[in-house]
């Protein structure tokens, strides 16, 4: 450890657990199911996490894999092996076991915590991670033990619970490695530092105004970005964090009933099975319920639904390389009196930047000059500042072509507004160019979900003899629906510019990612095959 200073200390979200241990000590840290853990009881079982992981010989520099739902394990992993050094990776638990095997081999983790759920699946790709010396079965679902090593509870049982201190030296060491969904090529692990992750905690606790009395439910994927920095956020306001293994509309209605909670983070592919099931059931949130959505940009008539049944939407915009949310659509009192669905159509910007990040522009990613604050010319998002990472662990090319200009490039298509507002058109690779004319896939989806008949829509470009590439639809539709893909277009021709219409609907499931995006790659690679497209 560094000798102490004056008038400088390290900033680690880390310690946001010893402050709220010794602040709230008695008050509910940790809720899942029928566990209740307080401030102090979720601070010794990090402590005892953290020395029994440094008795397996694990420690700065080091990294620990976990492969765990939204429960109790996966919130002390956020605390325990940054604690002593070492960097947490955190693994998406929807992943195939080949992608398994790719992100715990390139990140060396020397150990890895498994929820019993996946065990056998690690169980077949042993053999492919010969750098994992431990191995610890996180009992949740069943006692089954699949792989050799001990179960979680007693993992903990060899360590202590005497505080331990915080071993970094630089509040830019890697504090995690988040792999990228690899929609090209193999996924990209993302590099964290503490610095970075202690402001984006404090940054969404002032947006998304979050109290010690708070309860906050955890339908967001803690493996995605680590949950927003809300794993580290919710503890240093001394908040309650409400654990959820499944993503069950129903369940989450139970829960926020039973257990009082105040505020969740959710995708919009989510907020839509919230919607609907509210519907279904006549369900109103009498108390209120603080949302705050990022992940794709939210059709203004998602919002509209939720706030309709007594919800608030935050719409928050970032990417893993960014710590997750880096903008917010900052709502102001002179729009409170507008027309609800105008009122939608605010909030599905994604706004200006967070009070931490402050650097954020749409350029032209060719010259890096800003586009004009016009809401019509395109351009691309980029960032910089204290929340872009570090860079992606062993891949140097990579993060120089991400870092080129000096700033981090999103990949996003957006329109600055003349009041400083950013709004997503769409991201490069999805953009339509047809015969000449760029087409917006965000626009026409946004279209369509004002029509009662769609339930969820993705648009894509299909390849055009004439055109070179049009706009297609996939579509699935409300329950008991019984629209035609004529009926669709006629209402986007309506409402849209007639060129802007897309020129093929299709009805059916949409493939998506753990944390509810939707996956526009796979639609794309299938309609292409056997074709060449270009993109800028």
């Amino acid at each position: 450890m560094p000798e102490q200073n004056v008038n400088l200390d390290l900033l680690s979200p880390v310690k946001f657990l010893n402050r709220s241990a010794e602040v709230f000590p008695d008050k509910l840290a940790v809720i899942y199911g029928e566990q209740r853990y307080t401030y102090l009881e979720f601070q010794k079982r990090v402590f005892r996490l953290a020395s029994a992981l440094k008795k397996n010989n694990i420690g700065k520099g080091d990294k620990v894999a976990f492969i765990c739902p939204n429960t109790p394990p996966m919130l002390e992993a956020h605390f325990a092996v940054p604690m002593i050094g070492a960097a947490l990776v955190s693994v998406n638990i929807r992943l195939s076991a080949p992608e398994v095997s790719y992100i715990v081999d390139h990140s060396d983790a020397k150990a890895i915590f498994v929820d019993n759920e996946f065990g056998e699946m690690v169980a077949s790709i042993q053999s492919s991670l010969p750098k994992v010396k431990t191995y610890v079965n996180i009992c949740d679902v069943d006692d089954n033990i699949p792989l050799d090593g001990p179960d979680y509870e007693t993992f903990l049982t060899t360590g202590s619970d005497a505080p331990l201190d915080i071993d970094i030296t630089d509040e830019r060491d890697v504090i995690t490695i988040n792999y990228t969904s690899g929609t090209t090529g193999k996924p990209k692990g993302v590099m964290y530092h503490h610095r970075g992750a202690y402001m984006n905690a404090l940054g969404e606790l002032l947006e998304f105004k979050i109290r010690p009395e708070s309860l906050y439910l955890w339908t967001l994927p803690m493996f995605h970005c680590n949950g927003w920095c809300f794993t580290w956020g919710i503890t240093a306001m001394g908040a309650t964090h409400v654990c959820l293994r499944k993503v069950i509309p129903q369940e989450i209605y139970e829960i926020i009933q039973s257990e009082g909670v105040t505020h969740l983070c959710a995708a919009p592919t989510i907020l839509i099975g919230m919607s609907v099931y509210a519907k279904e059931n006549n369900l109103t949130l009498e108390d209120g319920l603080e949302i705050m959505t990022a992940g794709a940009p939210p059709a203004p008539a998602i919002i509209q639904n939720m706030e309709g049944i007594g919800a608030t939407i935050m719409q928050t915009y970032g990417l893993t390389e960014v710590f997750g949310p880096h903008s917010v659509c900052q709502w102001q009192t002179k729009w409170d009196e507008l027309p609800s669905m105008e009122k939608a159509q605010l909030k599905a910007r994604q706004g200006v930047p967070m009070i931490v990040a402050k650097y954020m522009d749409v350029v032209d990613s060719a010259t890096m000059e800003p586009v004009p604050r016009d809401g019509k010319t395109m351009g691309e998002i980029v960032m910089r500042g204290n929340n872009v990472m570090l860079g992606y662990y062993k891949d140097p090319d990579a993060t120089e072509e991400a870092f080129r200009g000096g700033w981090f490039h999103s990949g996003d298509l957006a329109v600055m507004h003349p009041d400083n507002y950013i709004q997503i058109m769409d991201r490069k690779k999805d953009i339509i160019i047809s015969g000449g004319e760029n087409i917006s896939t965000v626009e026409i989806e946004n279209t369509l979900y004002n029509h009662p008949d769609v339930l969820e829509v993705a648009v894509i470009p299909v390849p055009d003899p004439k055109w070179g590439e049009v706009p297609k639809a996939f579509v699935v539709t409300q329950a008991g629906a019984k629209t035609e893909p004529e009926a669709l277009i006629a209402f986007c021709k309506k409402n849209l510019a007639r060129f802007k219409a897309p020129k093929y609907i299709e009805f059916g499931e949409l493939p998506k990612t753990a944390t509810g995006k939707i996956q526009k790659f796979k639609l794309r690679e299938k309609e292409w095959e056997g074709h060449n497209r270009m993109v800028n």
